[in-house]
């Protein structure tokens, strides 16, 4: 079993924070942290794991998204932005030697919290 450390990619609106629909709604409304959030990202902490928050938010928001994410207490490893609403594919190779996967794709209900991946 590798004992490195995994790396999580992890979304922000409708994963760790309530969809709110487009940019203008991002702005006006105040975000709301969905279930098992804080407590599934310090258990990733406290294994050791990177996490690396991924959003389709324009690479113009970085600043509020920055600032929302601290005061809601959120901490990330790295944040990517701009990743667009189209379909994401998360694409590695296999370790020589080895039978296991070096990646695995997740697919959540939107709004539902992330309290059910904790022990990835």
């Amino acid at each position: 079993m590798d004992k490195r450390p995994k790396t999580i990619f992890l979304d922000i609106d409708g994963t760790i924070l309530k969809h709110q629909g487009n940019l203008v709604s991002i702005y006006q409304n105040e975000p709301e942290v969905l279930d098992g959030v804080y407590e599934t990202l310090n258990h990733w902490d406290m294994q050791g794991y990177n996490i690396i928050l991924t959003t389709g938010r324009k690479e113009s928001l970085r600043k509020f998204t920055e600032e929302q994410l601290r005061n809601l207490n959120i901490f990330y490893d790295q944040l990517i932005m701009g990743i667009g609403g189209g379909v994401r594919y998360l694409i590695n190779d296999f370790k020589p030697n080895s039978n296991n996967p070096t990646c695995h794709a997740i697919t959540i209900d939107r709004n539902k919290g992330i309290s059910h991946l904790k022990d990835l």
